[in-house]
């Protein structure tokens, strides 16, 4: 005997496999600014690129103390975070509990760049144009994720 219980899948709807189309081309485009802004981590000199001023200057933040966690360089996190965020939205989208997954990852890396942020802000006192890039990226996630997962939840 078997089971004729079907299994849900996802994305089940066009407009679903549209919302982790655009997670995923974010996430992308998030592995690829948090790539620069590891490379502008280990640079030895200095640049121009993404520095205006004293108050927008990537490379002091890049390289301050607040750069590293642990050891670990916060753009580092970042390509990690951002690759994770791509596998779950191309290779984890058929999973049922996908849209919860995604949910929870945008959101833990929503808190981690608010959290950056502050820093920029509060401590530093500089702007990093391709933190605020990173920053609008994964918000745009979360907001896409938090679609997906109204629609799954009403599915």
């Amino acid at each position: 005997m078997t089971d004729s219980t079907p299994v849900p899948s996802l994305p089940s709807t066009q407009p679903d496999r549209i919302l982790f189309a655009m997670i995923a081309v974010l996430a992308l485009a998030g592995v690829i600014v948090s790539g620069i802004s590891l490379q502008r981590h280990y640079a030895r000199s200095a640049t121009a690129f993404c520095d205006f001023a004293q108050k927008f200057s990537c490379d002091i933040v890049n390289r301050s103390e607040q750069s590293s966690i642990i050891g670990i360089p916060v753009a580092g996190i970042g390509v990690a975070g951002y690759g994770a965020l791509l596998l779950l939205s191309t290779f984890g989208r058929s999973a049922v509990d996908s849209p919860n997954r995604l949910l929870g990852a945008a959101i833990a890396g929503l808190a981690f760049a608010l959290y950056l942020t502050y820093i920029e802000a509060y401590v530093l006192e500089a702007w990093c144009i391709l933190c605020l890039t990173s920053l609008a990226l994964i918000g745009s996630i979360t907001l896409c994720a938090i679609a997906l997962r109204l629609r799954s939840a009403r599915a």
